[in-house]
């Protein structure tokens, strides 16, 4: 009876339990769904590359709030880690990158925490989402369990930096795997035709109709030459020689007909709106243009709808398990840079430090900084255009410059 009670505990306290966390699945297509079957689809590839490739090239930096606004704190030992370098294998992109990627395939992103005798952080060292089974114990701590290269590991919530994906529960998020199982299952059956019809070159588009009833020998020596000869893709367009009153009738099924095509361009968009990317950002140009309305607007686009949850789900998961209570009292927290996705563009660029240089909220040397270039004498002092004026004081200020060059 007390193994019976342990085992119903466990299932509802182990994450895996749900199967959320399963590596491999069976949609209702019949498709097995997992990591590796699902990025093999272009549209996941790209969706997943596209929002892990977006947040692991943003820098995280480590900033101290003052009176005076706030600074960054390069001395602190989380800087290194979550800007340079996590662990003596990887940058801070393929770190992030990877934390990115486990979150939008598995819904759970978990590094391991290694700290010295003193406490002071040493490395974060990435693990795989889909080995990680979580339990909450009867003292209130989440348990971490994994096996990796034939080594078993436990360890408590102190030593794992666990960032969940969307559904909020403390055990973690849910998989997307899971629950977009039917949509990647369904594209992969449509690919998987696809890919059968071409294989087998000799797709039902006719029928040949013979005069009189074919013997059990001739019907195999036909059916036998007519795969010989036009089966496959190198043998299309082959010319077929009929005789002795053969008739051949066209029919009208092949792929496009079947909408095999609309249904292949329905799941990319499928794939798209679950990841929350627009299609035109793989590539998925049909029915738009590449960039819209321009590279600037999508960007801020992509940014506000998409990037921004999942930046600041990441940022509030390292402030509250990396930092010590005593650490945020003192003004330290944890941000993502990102003025990094505006790099590339130029004249958006050039527009936002116009902006801050005219109207005195950038200075000079706050922008040559931002371009990696050496400051300048004179530089640090906010200036102002000086023609926006009130309409009351325009002549006062035209007589007072009059007088001036007298």
């Amino acid at each position: 009876m007390d193994r019976i009670k342990s085992a119903i505990v466990r299932q509802l306290t182990v994450r895996e339990a749900d199967g959320w966390q399963s590596s491999s699945q069976t949609s209702d297509s019949g498709e097995v769904i997992s990591d590796a079957t699902v990025l093999g689809l272009s549209a996941v590839w790209a969706c997943t590359n596209l929002i892990a490739g977006s947040i692991g090239s943003l820098p995280m930096m480590t900033y101290r709030a003052t009176s005076e606004g706030r600074r960054a704190e390069r001395s602190h030992p989380l800087y290194r880690l979550l800007h340079d370098s996590p662990n003596y294998d990887q940058t801070a992109l393929d770190f992030w990158e990877f934390i990115a990627a486990s979150l939008e395939l598995w819904g759970n992103g978990y590094a391991a925490v290694e700290r010295d005798d003193a406490g002071k952080l040493l490395a974060l060292v990435p693990i795989r989402p889909d080995l990680v089974t979580v339990r909450r114990l009867k003292s209130g701590e989440l348990e971490y369990r994994w096996s990796e290269d034939g080594r078993h590991h436990r360890r408590l919530d102190t030593g794992v930096l666990h960032i969940r994906g969307f559904g909020g529960n403390a055990l973690g998020g849910m998989s997307p795997l899971h629950f977009g199982r039917q949509g990647f299952g369904l594209a992969r059956a449509i690919d998987r035709a696809a890919a059968s019809t071409f294989r087998n070159g000799l797709r039902p588009s006719g029928t040949l109709t013979f005069k009189e009833w074919l013997s059990p020998e001739k019907r195999e020596i036909a059916e036998k030459k007519l795969a010989e000869k036009f089966v496959g893709a190198q043998n299309a367009g082959r010319p077929m020689i009929l005789e002795g009153d053969t008739k051949w009738e066209q029919l009208t099924i092949n792929p496009e007909d079947a909408q095999m095509l609309e249904s292949r361009r329905f799941s990319v968009e499928e794939i798209c709106r679950f990841f929350g990317v627009p299609p035109h950002m793989v590539g998925h140009t049909e029915k738009s243009t590449s960039w819209g309305s321009g590279l600037e607007q999508q960007t801020l686009a992509f940014q506000k709808f998409t990037l921004r949850r999942r930046l600041k789900r990441i940022e509030q998961a390292v402030n509250k398990q990396l930092l010590t209570p005593a650490e945020r009292a003192r003004g330290l927290y944890v941000e993502f840079n990102i003025e990094g996705l505006l790099r590339g563009d130029s004249a958006s660029r050039s527009a936002f430090y116009q902006s801050g240089l005219t109207n005195g909220w950038l200075t000079i040397n706050e922008v040559r900084k931002l371009e990696n270039m050496s400051p300048v004498e004179g530089g640090d002092v906010p200036r102002m255009q000086m023609q926006n004026v009130p309409i009351t004081e325009a002549g006062s200020q035209l007589e007072a410059g009059n007088g001036t060059d007298a």
